[in-house]
């Protein structure tokens, strides 16, 4: 499998950010970063160890511009040389619900998908998720795809997608988890936040990227 390199990553985001008539710091700083995170004294540290932007702030990106995830992969080929795509299963929510492409630890098994080109090198677990509803604007609308990992390791303030035991599948953030439940904060202040016991969760998968 082709990997990413640290130099077509920050090509890219450079190449993004002529696109849009933005600097490096202009452009982190259109996406609410710190206006030198894009910096190139800030790609690598100063015993030459490399230092690769974080998806989050990569999401982020993509949001501020309204660049949509195949146009950041598009400019990845483009200082790549070759193509670096690679195929990865799009389900629907309302699929997503019926369960029978999911295991129960919440990775994709099965067949009749569609599928969508996602970067090279993303976790080879991850799927395409279509959001439907209004209950994750404004950042998800309805029709956005976000690309999620059940293998990625899930933290404080992460957007994931909750699956409960009675089918209940939803896209949260994540407030807090302990042994015995889990908190999910409402992106939508028009819904309610949620804890799910342990006993009553599925599972939980981390949202990676979003393409809109």
């Amino acid at each position: 499998m082709d990997i990413l390199s640290h130099a077509q990553i920050w090509a890219a985001i450079d190449a993004l950010g002529e696109r849009y008539g933005l600097t490096p710091s202009g452009l982190a700083r259109k996406a609410g970063l710190d206006p030198t995170t894009f910096n190139r004294s800030k790609r690598e540290t100063p015993t030459g160890r490399q230092r690769w932007p974080s998806t989050e702030s990569i999401a982020k990106v993509l949001q501020a511009t309204g660049a949509s995830l195949d146009e950041f992969m598009a400019l990845i080929s483009a200082n790549s040389g070759a193509s670096r795509r690679h195929t990865r299963p799009l389900i629907g929510l309302a699929q997503a619900r019926e369960g029978r492409f999911f295991d129960d630890a919440g990775f994709v098994v099965g067949a009749g998908f569609d599928e969508i080109e996602v970067l090279a090198g993303a976790d080879e677990n991850s799927y395409a998720l279509e959001i439907s509803g209004d209950s994750m604007e404004p950042l998800y609308r309805d029709g956005d795809i976000v690309i999620v990992s059940p293998s990625a390791p899930v933290r404080r303030g992460d957007r994931v997608v909750v699956k409960t035991r009675s089918g209940e599948i939803m896209a949260k953030e994540l407030k807090r988890q302990t042994a015995r439940s889990v908190e999910l904060r409402s992106i939508n202040p028009a819904y309610p936040d949620r804890v799910i016991s342990r006993d009553e969760l599925a599972w939980m998968a981390r949202i990676l990227w979003a393409s809109q």
